[in-house]
């Protein structure tokens, strides 16, 4: 049963929201910088917050000026550039909602993400434009930026297209009356059993992640936080940048991750926070590590980590979701966590760990985490024009049902144990084996399919996909690898593609007849 939304006479952000926010450091320290750009290619560029507070009201009257209203959507889809933070902060200037997607999408899902979010518009790229364009039939604009992430334009513009600077209106749209329990953002997030769904933020919801992440990761004004994780995800959304805004901070960011440009950038910048994901850890574990740098945390999915040391940085552990707008489980900057460990419960949260009877997990066990908030602002809103999916993914006490497994243990902190079976960590992403197998039973000939994660050095996980076909890999066509993957290529994103594909004339059962995938990912990890 999900719980009620919060009473608006006691709500904690009442007369705020994100335009609020920013107009409020925009007027306090109009001359800090907020925003650092630093490209691969090209200039960077600097904007104070008063710069970005102009661009983003102007750039929210060239969405009015083309008709979008307050509550509807517009599609994003950038990689990391200075364009998609002031896209997503324009929207939110109008009372509008941007709906960030992944930029490794490919068309079916674009069509998919905005057919199903209605949008009205979409901003994107030059080596996305013409994708963009085909996918998203019912768009009545089209804009795209100058570059690709400060890379020279890949493509000539699409007929009908606008480029981004005529998105810029002379005079800037004042600002609104706020209104924090309006809707800020969409984010489609992988599910087990069916197509992506829609999480949807309000502006309480922003506020609530960046008050929240400030706190946990103790930042400052003074602080400068390197951002290279994808803008369109929470970790950079909230973590990151969220968190700084909140504190008056600055954010320097770039395209993606680089390992040869990480340090350089560092110290140009006197960069003092980031996030870590275990993939960048490893290919910063190829370089040197300066002999000064000014970093004093970064945030993981575990806590004191062996190579703290080596990197001379402290590692706060933390656990979150897109549905929970930030860290549901933290460590503590000033208290040690046993190594490995994900923190203990965030104090603004309720946290449940429960056996698969529905009796509270023992300490040293592992049971499923439950969650419970405020819908609207310490969790998500709902799953966008899903109401059975979101009054499903809470239990009859009004826990959010996470799908992740983790471990109690004695000192009352929590180890991650698990996900749910059917989802994978392909470096940093999360992918549902539906979505591949949904794919894979598009080609001819398949009787039924299966996919699991097998261990990457790299990655963490790589998806491997068992095909049924009668009479086994003898009776198949002898192309039937190659269409399953000319299939997935074109379905999916490259990330979500198959690593392995085999043919089998039956598959392990359970009870009740159901694919044992535990025995085929211990086929995997035979080898």
């Amino acid at each position: 049963m999900r719980p009620k939304l919060l009473n608006p006479v006691v709500h904690p952000f009442s007369g705020f929201d994100i335009p609020h926010l920013l107009d409020t450091h925009a007027k306090a320290r109009p001359d800090h910088p907020f925003m650092i750009w630093e490209p691969f290619e090209g200039e960077g560029r600097t904007w104070t917050y008063a710069q970005f507070a102009r661009e983003t009201a102007q750039v929210a009257a060239g969405l009015k000026a083309r008709g979008v209203k307050a509550g509807e959507r517009v599609l994003v889809h950038l990689d990391n550039c200075p364009e998609s933070l002031i896209a997503w902060y324009a929207c939110a200037h109008l009372g509008a909602v941007a709906v960030t997607t992944n930029a490794r999408s490919v068309a079916d899902e674009l069509d998919y993400f905005s057919s199903h979010a209605g949008t009205v518009g979409a901003i994107t790229q030059p080596k996305f434009a013409a994708l963009v364009q085909a996918s998203c039939k019912g768009l009545k604009w089209l804009v795209v930026t100058e570059s690709d992430n400060g890379t020279p334009a890949s493509a000539a513009l699409p007929k009908g297209a606008e480029p981004f600077a005529s998105l810029y209106a002379t005079e800037p749209l004042p600002l609104r009356a706020p209104e924090p329990d309006i809707n800020i953002g969409v984010q489609y997030t992988s599910g087990t059993t069916s197509r992506p769904k829609g999480v949807v933020w309000t502006h309480a919801n922003a506020l609530w992640g960046a008050k929240m992440c400030a706190v946990h990761e103790e930042l400052t004004g003074a602080d400068v936080h390197l951002v290279y994780l994808p803008l369109f995800h929470t970790n950079a959304q909230s973590y990151s940048v969220l968190a700084t805004l909140w504190v008056g901070g600055t954010i320097v960011v770039q395209p993606r991750f680089s390992a040869s440009r990480f340090w350089p950038v560092s110290l140009k910048h006197r960069c003092t926070w980031s996030s870590m994901v275990p993939f960048c850890l490893r290919a910063l574990a190829e370089h040197p590590v300066p002999e000064k740098h000014f970093y004093r945390l970064w945030g993981n999915g575990v806590a004191s980590l062996p190579t703290d040391a080596h990197f001379r940085v402290q590692t706060i552990g933390w656990w979150g979701m897109t549905e929970t707008i930030t860290h549901g489980i933290v460590s503590d900057v000033h208290v040690p966590a046993p190594a490995m460990s994900i923190g203990k419960p965030a104090p603004a949260y309720e946290i449940a760990i429960m056996d698969d009877d529905g009796t509270p997990t023992a300490v040293g066990e592992v049971g499923g985490l439950l969650i419970r908030g405020i819908p609207g602002l310490s969790l998500f809103k709902e799953y966008l024009n899903n109401p059975e999916a979101t009054e499903s993914s809470f239990d009859d006490k009004g826990f959010f049902i996470t799908g992740d497994r983790v471990q109690l243990l004695a000192d009352g902190y929590i180890r991650f144990a698990d996900r749910d079976k059917d989802m994978l960590k392909v470096g940093g992403e999360n992918v549902a084996a539906s979505e591949i197998e949904r794919v894979v039973m598009t080609v001819p000939g398949i009787q039924e399919c299966a996919v699991v994660a097998r261990k990457d050095k790299m990655l963490d996980e790589v998806p491997v996909v068992f095909l049924l076909v009668p009479g086994g890999e003898a009776a198949a066509p002898a192309d039937l690898k190659d269409q399953v993957m000319a299939a997935c290529r074109k379905g999916l994103a490259d990330f979500k593609v198959p690593r392995d594909v085999r043919i089998v004339a039956e598959l392990p059962r359970s009870t009740l007849e159901k694919i044992a995938k535990a025995e085929l990912r211990k086929i995997v990890d035979a080898g």
